[in-house]
């Protein structure tokens, strides 16, 4: 384990976000593992004008770092239930006192604050806080914009009520169900999500939502219209050699193929049925991985 601290505090020293963590004047608390997420997800917009939000503030010390690593021109704005937390419009920055599990305040909020770039949620962590903050907040990124969720652990822990089919974790994988709706083939899902949240990338304690509308389109096969070989599909075994290969080659010896155009329907039905229960009894061997 000591061997994994040294490890971790030397790839932060390499990283320039962890520099100015260390040096901020005000106290802030994270976890050695998000300066490297933060670095891969908000290194892109250093230097240039955004709206970043941080929900949780505490003693005001990520506020200084945020604004140090973005840039002056980042509009840096916090939010937290304690009143007290306006001390820190003294230096700048613009502060919002609210619940975030009440829709009421995004409300007025974003009415007041308009798009945003970025929103990071170090907020009181419940599962109705994160939820709530997603479903508020997401429709008011701007496109290419992201929407983080910090501290999602506390999907894992009792004190939060969880593990649960209601906990943040579950939610967030509902939404990369709506994100795989754009897909044909993938689940039938009429949600507001897969039309906006165009990637959802998860790490260790942290989920974190892409926002870009015009690249979350529906998905549709398309080909390079290259020269075929006729190349026969192996996935399931040699097409020659499986029992419905070899009624499929019977039948059209025997019987014309426009004679069986009205057997399509049945016969893809039967397949689909007999593909999904096949693949059921074999997918019980892969049981051990669920385990470990």
């Amino acid at each position: 384990m000591k061997s994994q601290l040294v490890s971790a505090d030397a790839l932060n020293q390499r990283l320039r976000l962890f520099q100015i963590y260390k040096r901020t004047p005000y106290l802030s608390l994270k976890h050695n593992s998000y300066f490297q997420i933060y670095e891969h997800i908000f290194g892109r917009f250093v230097g240039q004008e955004l709206t970043f939000v941080e929900v949780g503030i505490l003693n005001g010390g990520s506020l200084f770092m945020w604004r140090d690593y973005f840039g002056p021109q980042a509009r840096i704005i916090g939010v937290d239930l304690n009143p007290s937390a306006r001390r820190w419009e003294k230096e700048g920055f613009e502060i919002f006192i609210g619940d975030q599990s009440d829709p009421k305040f995004w409300s007025e909020f974003f009415r007041r604050v308009g798009q945003v770039d970025i929103l990071l949620d170090d907020g009181g962590h419940t599962n109705e806080q994160q939820i709530v903050t997603f479903e508020c907040a997401q429709a008011h990124i701007r496109d290419g914009g992201v929407l983080m969720v910090e501290d999602v652990h506390t999907s894992y822990m009792r004190e939060f009520g969880n593990p649960s089919g209601h906990s943040f974790m579950s939610f967030a994988k509902r939404v990369v169900d709506a994100v795989n709706s754009r897909n044909p083939l993938g689940p039938r899902m009429q949600s507001e999500y897969g039309k906006r949240v165009f990637a959802v990338e998860f790490f260790e304690s942290i989920v974190a939502f892409h926002i870009d509308e015009p690249r979350a389109f529906l998905s549709r096969p398309t080909t390079n219209e290259g020269l075929s070989v006729q190349a026969e599909d192996f996935r399931y075994g040699d097409p020659s050699l499986t029992g419905s290969g070899r009624l499929r080659r019977v039948l059209l010896s025997v019987i014309p193929i426009k004679r069986l155009e009205w057997l399509r329907g049945p016969a893809r039905y039967l397949r689909d049925t007999y593909m999904f229960w096949k693949a059921r009894i074999r997918d019980r061997r892969l049981a051990r991985y669920f385990r470990q």
